[in-house]
């Protein structure tokens, strides 16, 4: 996963833009692979773990969303990039929002807000790995990738 943050890193810092991640089930760990590279710096504006909904609400992810959708929703997760976006004034903003446990689907909601096209790429995938640890790089990698994706 080094190699993909490092990826990263560079091409923000070639184009010149920033990320942000509001982080729930992943517990800060996008935003810990981040800095462990060099330059990261220079990117990433704030990593946020908002564990509980009172603090995604502090952070402007609308109750109403969350009340109707469910906390673990697409829905929760678009707010939740938008938000910190627009909290950080960072050019892309990522939220992550999932229930890891072993009486639960397992499924992750994620989002990127791209702030300079004003549109939300959601995605959801189903966490793999024996605990949560395992669970949170399975998510974490195929994340990163999709966010180099998005910077082709």
């Amino acid at each position: 996963m080094k190699k993909l943050c490092e990826k990263i890193v560079k091409n923000l810092t070639k184009e010149k833009k920033t990320i942000s991640f509001m982080e729930s089930c992943t517990g800060g760990y996008l935003s810990n692979l981040i800095t462990n590279i060099e330059g990261s710096s220079k990117v990433l504006k704030v990593g946020l773990v908002t564990y509980s909904n009172e603090y995604k609400i502090k952070f402007n992810v609308p109750k109403e969303i969350i009340d109707k959708y469910s906390v673990y929703s697409s829905e929760t997760a678009n707010e939740m990039a938008k938000a910190v976006s627009k909290f950080a004034k960072s050019d892309i903003g990522v939220g992550i929002t999932g229930e890891l446990s072993n009486n639960s689907s397992n499924i992750v909601y994620y989002a990127f807000f791209l702030k300079d096209d004003n549109i939300i790429i959601e995605k959801q995938i189903e966490a793999k790995g024996r605990t949560r640890e395992a669970k949170k790089k399975f998510i974490a990698k195929h994340i990163l990738v999709d966010i180099l994706d998005k910077m082709k």
